[in-house]
């Protein structure tokens, strides 16, 4: 399954980065800490260059903690900046302005040492769509005034936000790579949210989701459907769908005849994902995922 995509305003968005790259001192890559890699666009490495960057990882509050730290060490064994932040209540956000920095201290050692006043720094914040871009910069920015939305694509055009005054970023709309080949990857997204619900099944979506909370969060899955016998791992598609239609039993998704709504049951599934009902989960390890750049 090959899954493709580049809807014009992402053209329109990734040109218009290309632009503004030479005002910027530092890059924010903010990622799903639900799904570090899969929400990494591999494009930005390409179109941001050699500018210093922070990935930060957003969504922190619904993601395992230990996973959170494991994926929080591969990235900084590649080198790069790393930081988990909850943008939706604010948890980490306040060290951003001290992470850029750092990330920025020789630069403006240079600029103190010429007898110079460094400016606010300008920061670029990059994504995939849903990521969170939109409720990070009104966290930062006290107030609403970037569009935020439960669905991909809200952010349409470029603006310029203050924070107090060491701080000024450039907000942009999500950009997905032209297409991946990888069918996980695409699972991931949608079950996170990141890519619209129209692009795959919903039912197979659940399917996927339930065979990694099988296998990594089993107990928690059991206890909140009520599952008393499920099995250790879900190895073909057929079982991952005796556990949905399990679950829309016990969740009243029946039409005429008893038979179960699938669709029903997989939105009740991942609505529960998303939103943390669940409680705190990562749909993939980083010992299971290619390289990053």
């Amino acid at each position: 399954m090959t899954i493709q995509w580049f809807p014009g305003h992402m053209t329109r968005a990734r040109r218009q980065i290309e632009e503004k790259l030479k005002l910027i001192d530092v890059v924010f890559e903010l990622l799903d800490a639900r799904i570090p890699a899969s929400s990494r666009n591999p494009m930005v490495d390409e179109i941001t260059g050699s500018k210093p960057r922070l990935v930060l990882l957003n969504k922190a509050d619904l993601a395992d903690p230990e996973q959170t730290a494991e994926w929080s060490r591969y990235f900084r064994d590649k080198g790069l900046a790393v930081h988990a932040i909850d943008a939706n209540a604010g948890s980490g956000v306040k060290e951003l302005a001290g992470k850029s920095k750092e990330l920025l201290k020789e630069k403006i050692d240079r600029q103190l040492a010429k007898g110079m006043k460094p400016r606010p720094i300008r920061a670029l914040i990059v994504g995939i769509p849903n990521v969170g871009k939109s409720t990070l910069i009104n966290r930062l920015a006290g107030r609403n005034i970037a569009q935020t939305g439960d669905r991909p694509g809200v952010t349409k055009g470029q603006q310029w936000i203050r924070f107090g005054g060491e701080l000024e970023l450039l907000d942009t709309p999500g950009i997905l790579w032209p297409k991946f080949d990888d069918p996980i990857v695409g699972f991931r997204l949608a079950a996170t949210g990141a890519i619209k619900e129209d692009v795959l099944h919903l039912d197979e979506v659940a399917c996927f989701v339930l065979k990694v909370l099988v296998e990594e969060y089993g107990t928690v899955l059991g206890e909140r459907y009520g599952l008393t016998e499920l099995p250790s791992e879900l190895p073909d598609m057929q079982t991952a769908v005796e556990v949905l239609e399990s679950i829309g039993k016990r969740r009243g998704c029946i039409v005429s005849g008893g038979h179960v709504d699938y669709e029903k049951a997989a939105t009740v599934l991942l609505r529960d994902l998303r939103s943390g009902k669940l409680g705190r989960m990562t749909l993939e390890r980083p010992d299971a995922t290619g390289e990053l750049a």
